[in-house]
């Protein structure tokens, strides 16, 4: 089998000029996807509306067409569920990826079109794989079995024409039939719908095989290493699978679980970062080196970013790739070949290059505290995690944070939930760690904390180990993209996790 490994290289090698020639020159890339994506929404009613026939560059089409939140495209999407064609987009829907938000009962169906499962989806893997094969010509990577770790929806029928799954049952249910010979575990276990049954078979089923990468949500793949870990006797994962290269994240921020991923792998293993999500494939890391995740410019999505001030404003402003500035935070907008139009995906970023253009995911628009004027972001909160960890040697597996506000009994503060791998002895002292990394990486924080004067010292409450899976597993979200919330102004997490478990 190793000797594939050159002729991938070669492969991929005469893959990545293309890469590199987007990635050379995004503007002109970017100003190429919105023409044809204009093209195909022209014969759509949304195109009609909007009069596509009549836009003729970025700033008409901004001019014409209002940011959209899902509750604005939903009545089109509806439309499309019931049978109705060219509504989005000009070729037929029959795939759905449903997304539930964090926590959210609320369940958004995001259309999936032949062109975003080909020209975004799949294409963006692809390159995913050209850049890493094109940085580590001797990889051994496709010659073994990559394991999956997806969501747990089962494919559900909307009609005889149409289904929907979570993205990861809808990506498995459309790849070649030659994916499955270097996927694992096999499609009936990967789509199970019961997480724990489904992390128990998922863990006996792969131990035997030769896993060269695995990819999944770190929060739910450190569940399954533990697993196999505790059924084979090993102390780490390169003891199970000695071909191990490459583990590609995303979902949440891998800086606080870095560490334990580290200690359960073992040495000679690379970390790769995706950004993708229901709606579209954004960007991945070149190289295991390189700091930021690569914009993909060229597969069927067209980008802009409002400065986070502007969300919530009537007409809210956003710029193009051009007028960035490296360092500050934009909400995602997104116009796409899956039919969403100028969509606000709900995620913020801040760029740390420009030529090429590499950003960083900080966090949710609608998670982050602000409740003292300290804008305390999901970014600030992971890398303080990270370092409190590392300066008391605990292992830190979820947490959550809320402001406690102003009243007669209350300074004001920050309460934290966090589920630590074991216990501290002095919670105390992880607490002081956490808020000196806090005024470390955030001014803001550090001045209102400032001998106490609108912020007090943390309020830390260690959960025991697994109730974050059991709240979650009460909510009916356990498993795949559901994810505890980091940060809220609101305490509807951080009181509702208390009255269960405190």
């Amino acid at each position: 089998m190793k000797l594939l490994s050159p002729a991938i290289s070669r492969l991929a090698r005469i893959r990545h000029w293309r890469i590199a020639q987007w990635a050379n020159d995004p503007i002109a890339s970017q100003r190429e996807v919105l023409q044809d994506l204009i093209t195909h929404g022209q014969y759509t009613e949304f195109g009609r509306k909007y009069g596509f026939n009549q836009l003729f560059n970025i700033r008409k089409f901004k001019e014409a067409v209002p940011i959209h939140e899902y509750d604005d495209l939903k009545p089109y999407i509806d439309r499309i569920m019931a049978g109705e064609e060219n509504v989005l987009w000009n070729t037929p829907v029959s795939w759905f990826a449903k997304s539930s938000g964090t926590t959210n009962d609320k369940s958004k169906f995001i259309p999936i079109t032949q062109e975003s499962l080909e020209d975004c989806h799949f294409q963006s893997a692809k390159d995913v794989l050209t850049m890493y094969y094109n940085n580590r010509s001797e990889s051994d990577l496709l010659t073994g079995k990559g394991l999956v770790i997806g969501g747990s929806h089962q494919i559900s029928q909307i009609n005889e024409d149409m289904q929907y799954g979570d993205l990861s049952a809808v990506l498995l249910q459309n790849t070649p039939i030659w994916a499955n010979w270097i996927r694992t575990p096999e499609l009936s276990i990967a789509l199970m719908d019961e997480w724990e049954e489904k992390i128990e078979k998922m863990a006996h089923h792969t131990i035997q095989e030769d896993v060269t990468s695995i990819s999944g949500v770190p929060t739910w793949t450190l569940i399954l290493i533990k697993r196999i870990l505790a059924i084979t006797g090993k102390q780490n994962l390169k003891e199970v699978w000695p071909n191990l290269e490459l583990y590609i994240h995303g979902g949440v921020s891998f800086t606080p679980y870095r560490a334990q991923f580290q200690q359960l792998i073992g040495a000679g293993c690379s970390y790769l970062e995706m950004y993708n999500a229901s709606e579209g494939f954004f960007a991945a890391q070149v190289s295991p080196e390189e700091e930021g995740m690569l914009l993909f410019t060229e597969n069927g999505i067209f980008y802009e970013f409002m400065p986070v001030s502007e969300y919530g404003k009537p007409n809210p402003k956003t710029i193009g790739l051009s007028d960035i500035v490296v360092g500050e935070n934009y909400a995602l907008v997104i116009s796409t070949n899956g039919g969403l139009w100028r969509y606000l995906v709900g995620d913020t970023v801040q760029f740390i290059t420009k030529y090429p253009f590499k950003l960083k995911v900080t966090g949710r628009l609608k998670q982050y505290i602000n409740a003292f004027g300290e804008e305390l972001i999901a970014d600030n909160a992971d890398r303080a995690i990270a370092m409190a960890s590392a300066n008391t040697g605990l292992i830190v597996t979820d947490y959550t944070a809320a402001p406690i506000y102003f009243s007669e009994q209350h300074q004001g503060a920050h309460e934290w939930l966090i589920e630590f791998e074991q216990k501290p002895d002095s919670i105390e002292h992880f607490t002081f760690e956490l808020d000196t990394a806090l005024k470390s990486l955030n001014s803001d924080y550090e001045a209102k904390r400032h001998k106490d004067m609108a912020l007090s010292m943390p309020v830390v409450h260690a959960l025991n180990p697994g109730i974050f899976n059991q709240w979650l597993k009460q909510k009916g979200k356990l498993g795949g993209q559901h994810k505890v919330p980091r940060l809220s102004n609101e305490r509807l997490y951080v009181d509702e996790i208390k009255s269960f478990y405190l």
